[in-house]
Formats: structure tokens, C-alpha cells, sequence
């Protein structure tokens, strides 16, 4: 990670120079004056992006995602149905407390065979939900570490659980019943992985279909069948 000038900074977000400052001096933007120079760390650009994600509606989400499809010029991601596959779901997940949750999530995504040391990355699921818990109102939970593992991962990976009773998973007295646990290989798929599934949950129809299911197949089809709908309205 390195750190950022206002030029750089508003070519990677496809931003104005003013743009920025305007953000940086409003508060909007992380970023300190050194020199009377705006500076930016791209880690802390990374975390604001991924605030972002967490709290806003969908019209800010759609802002949001273009900026990470720029950002990721050429790349292509492979789709989260085929990140998150049958073997990486569990229905019902058989958990009742936030560390029982962790830790049967992390198991789960050791099933794709692209993850390993599952108590490792539960740590840093834990540390994380510590910092900021990643629990949403509408029942679901984004589980996922601070920073990339990638001394525990071959690929990125993305597990799904459904409890048959909701969890008091936060501080916040929320409950939640659906789990994702977002195993990320580097930082740019994590932030795409991560907006692409707020949006997703953010179909209420989703919810109720996966809340609905019988089967990790049939569960596994609303969720191929909800990130295909977001990519015809972004696409």
C-alpha cells in the first residue's frame, strides 16, 4: 500500500482534482496535509470505500460500484455464485453465539479446498468483528477479516449460512440469521466481492427466498438468481 496524491487519488476513484480536495477539506475523504499537500493512504482509502459499502442505499451503492469497476480497469472477477458454491454452504447452520458463528463459517469455506487453517482466519474474523461489527439490520451479516489473508488462502472464497433461528451476533441488539464470510485474496476483490453482495442483500426478495429454502441447492439458485439481476442493472 503506498500513499496517494490528489492526482492519483482522483484517477483511481475517476474523481476531479477539485473533487477531492472539496471531499478531503469537507471531512468526506481520509487524508492528512503534509507540506500543505493533501496526502492520502491507499489502506485508509481502501477502509472508507469499504464504510461506504456497509452503510449506504442503494442509488450511493450504485456510485459506489462504479467507482470499484473503474478502479479494476481489466480485471474481471469471477461471480460470487461460483465463489460461493454448495460445498461452501451450510443450511441449516447450527450456531447460537457470535463465536460459534465465526468458527462454523471458517469450516465451512476450508470445504472449497482454496482455504486453510480455519481457527486462523476465525481470529481474524473475530478481530474484525471487534473493530466494527459487520451485522446489517435486515438480518444479515458480512463476515470478513480486516485485511486479506492470503498466507491462508489459494483463491478468494465465499461461504453462506442460514440459521434456523435468528443470533444476536452485534452489540447493537440486532439479530441475524443469514451469515456470508468474505475470504478475500487481495484487496480490490474484496471491496468488489463485498459492494456486490450489499447490493444483493439488499433485495429484500433474496432474503425472504433464502429464509425460505428448503436445500443448499435451492438456496444457492436464489443466490445466482438475485447477482444476476445486479448485474443486469449495472451492466
Amino acid at each position: 500500500m503506498e500513499d496517494l496524491d490528489v492526482p492519483k487519488l482522483a484517477e483511481y476513484l475517476h474523481l476531479t482534482p477539485e473533487q477531492i480536495k472539496k471531499m478531503a477539506v469537507r471531512g468526506r475523504l481520509p487524508g492528512r496535509r503534509i507540506g500543505g499537500q493533501w496526502r492520502f493512504s491507499e489502506a485508509e482509502i481502501h477502509h472508507w470505500l469499504e464504510e461506504q459499502i456497509g452503510v449506504s442505499d442503494a442509488n450511493e451503492l450504485d456510485k459506489v460500484q462504479r467507482v470499484l469497476d473503474r478502479a479494476a480497469g481489466e480485471v474481471t472477477d469471477r461471480p460470487i455464485h461460483e465463489l460461493c458454491t454448495v460445498e461452501t454452504a451450510a443450511l441449516p447452520l447450527n450456531a447460537r453465539t457470535r463465536g460459534s458463528v465465526i468458527r462454523s463459517m471458517c469450516d465451512l469455506a476450508t470445504q472449497s479446498g482454496l482455504m486453510w487453517d480455519a481457527p486462523a482466519m476465525a481470529e481474524a474474523v473475530r478481530v474484525r468483528e471487534t473493530m466494527h461489527p459487520t451485522a446489517l439490520d435486515c438480518g444479515v451479516a458480512l463476515l470478513h477479516p480486516r485485511r486479506p489473508q492470503t498466507s491462508l488462502l489459494a483463491d478468494s472464497v465465499v461461504a453462506l449460512g442460514i440459521c434456523p433461528s435468528a443470533v444476536p451476533f452485534s452489540d447493537t441488539g440486532h439479530l441475524t440469521d443469514i451469515f456470508f464470510l468474505i475470504c478475500s485474496y487481495d484487496d480490490s476483490s474484496h471491496l468488489r466481492i463485498l459492494a456486490k453482495l450489499s447490493r444483493m442483500v439488499a433485495d429484500g426478495e433474496m432474503l425472504t427466498n433464502l429464509r425460505q429454502s428448503q436445500s443448499v441447492p435451492e438456496a444457492w439458485a436464489f443466490l445466482r438468481q438475485a447477482e444476476e439481476a445486479v448485474d443486469d442493472v449495472l451492466n
